[in-house]
């Protein structure tokens, strides 16, 4: 029985050790959530001036052409992936591995991965890898968005690729983040809601020419959706490692409750038999 009731002790005293771990670990993610979650808030203005300039110059010229809204003749289609670099945020990564295996079915695929996990989960499935230069979200910038936006301009001006898109995992509320696909070339929204070019009467004057200035814009703005996206994964991220550390920290709560029940449940029983045992003892001849 003393053996028994040591081996529970030293189980609460693990137990106790870890809780501390995952309430410390929820208490950061809610903090650097709040973070996340205002710098993907103050890229939307910026994203949103450009789509507008975007959408002038495209529906502002009758005989407008641009390699970025040109349908690309290549059947092969690029996933830029944007996962976590680590784990314990419940089921925040392998969703988005799901998401990926139902949307890239029977396609021919390559990928670009951002974040440790997307790089291990396509190496260890043998799926073509464009670049693992930005393989640590952690350490993506500004500066890095500019640069896979040229990338993924470049390849797709050279035909490489017909269709490239975004998958990441949409922050929607605290306890729900869901991933996402979304294309990014070629630009198909710069139309009107009937399909056709809009004339929107703009008096601007692009300098050397729109179309010019309409290719130039389109880094740019990918640029920014990227940067954006990736802030809003990392919020989804930190919100479900969140809400599954307080899962852990409450589950621990309940197992140390019930240890401590059991626990001295055991020592009440062993109090009571020496108890009955002196008992008998002093009652003998």
């Amino acid at each position: 029985m003393a053996a028994n009731m040591k081996a529970v002790k030293l189980r609460i005293k693990s137990v106790q050790s870890t809780m501390q771990i995952t309430k410390a670990m929820q208490l950061v993610a809610a903090s650097k959530l709040r973070k996340a979650k205002e710098k993907a808030d103050k890229s939307k203005p910026y994203l949103g001036t450009l789509l507008s300039t975007l959408r002038d110059i495209a529906n502002s010229n009758r005989d407008f052409q641009s390699p970025y809204t040109r349908q690309g003749k290549s059947d092969k289609w690029l996933y830029v992936v944007i996962a976590g670099d680590r784990g314990l945020a419940g089921g925040y990564n392998s969703n988005l591995f799901k998401f990926m295996e139902s949307e890239t079915k029977g396609r021919d695929i390559e990928v670009l991965p951002i974040g440790k996990k997307s790089v291990e989960y396509f190496k260890h499935r043998n799926v073509p890898i464009f670049t693992e230069d930005f393989a640590e979200v952690a350490k993506v910038n500004i500066s890095d968005c500019f640069s896979v936006a040229k990338i993924l301009c470049d390849a797709y001006k050279e035909g490489r690729f017909g269709h490239i898109f975004l998958c990441y995992t949409d922050f929607i509320s605290m306890m729900s983040q869901v991933p996402k696909a979304s294309p990014i070339l070629p630009l198909s929204d710069l139309k009107g809601e009937d399909g056709e070019a809009v004339r929107s009467g703009s008096l601007i004057l692009y300098e050397p020419d729109s179309e010019t200035v309409f290719n130039t814009v389109v880094p740019e703005y990918l640029a920014g959706v990227l940067y954006s996206s990736i802030n809003i994964s990392v919020a989804s991220e930190l919100a479900a490692r969140r809400t599954a550390m307080e899962a852990a920290t409450d589950n621990a709560e309940e197992m140390i409750e019930t240890l401590s029940l059991y626990y001295n449940r055991a020592r009440q029983a062993s109090i009571t038999q020496e108890i009955t045992e002196i008992v008998a003892g002093a009652e003998e001849p």
